[in-house]
């Protein structure tokens, strides 16, 4: 599966394809009681993102986490573990699934909630998703050779933007 190496402009299809993605996430979970949501720079109208849509299933609690799991991989995403960010479990998708980010976290949880105040923060503060595209735009040389450099560059100025959206610290423009 050929992973999209590149930092496009916001494309209105977007949120098309989640709806697609979120329709299949639901059927291989009906069986476990769960949101899906759109998180990631795609959620971002207008803002210049990988073209990879980023979905959180977020259950209630820890013990929803077990019976999601396997029920995805019932349907075929493929498991990976926390990838280093414990209270959030990623997956790879289905073969025949266009390629998308999958996480599976707990409603509250650090990890569902820095998703979705990022994702917040940046659809209600247009000139900060500007300088977060910008930044992508220069880190972007990246994403074929060290993905990790990338995500470690664009690292600070997420964490300054939560810090904002929370109030737990001054930016020199919070509007």
């Amino acid at each position: 599966m050929e992973v999209p190496a590149v930092i496009a402009e916001y494309d209105p299809r977007w949120p098309g394809e989640f709806e697609r993605l979120r329709d299949l996430l639901d059927a291989a979970l009906a069986g476990v009681t769960h949101v899906t949501e759109h998180v990631g720079s795609t959620a971002v109208r207008g803002l210049a993102a990988k073209p990879i849509i980023d979905v959180d299933v977020v259950v209630a609690d820890e013990t929803a986490v077990g019976p999601a799991v396997k029920a995805l991989a019932a349907a075929g995403w493929r498991h990976e573990g926390d990838l280093g960010i414990k209270g959030r479990e990623a997956f790879l998708p289905p073969a025949d699934a266009p390629y998308h980010h999958l996480y599976l976290v707990v409603a509250g949880s650090l990890p569902h909630r820095d998703h979705i105040d990022l994702r917040d923060f940046l659809r209600m503060h247009p000139d900060h998703a500007a300088d977060y595209a910008a930044l992508k735009r220069q880190l972007a040389v990246l994403l074929t050779t060290d993905r990790a450099t990338y995500v470690r560059g664009k690292h600070e100025m997420i964490t300054e933007f939560l810090r904002v959206a929370r109030g737990d610290g001054a930016s020199g423009d919070d509007s």
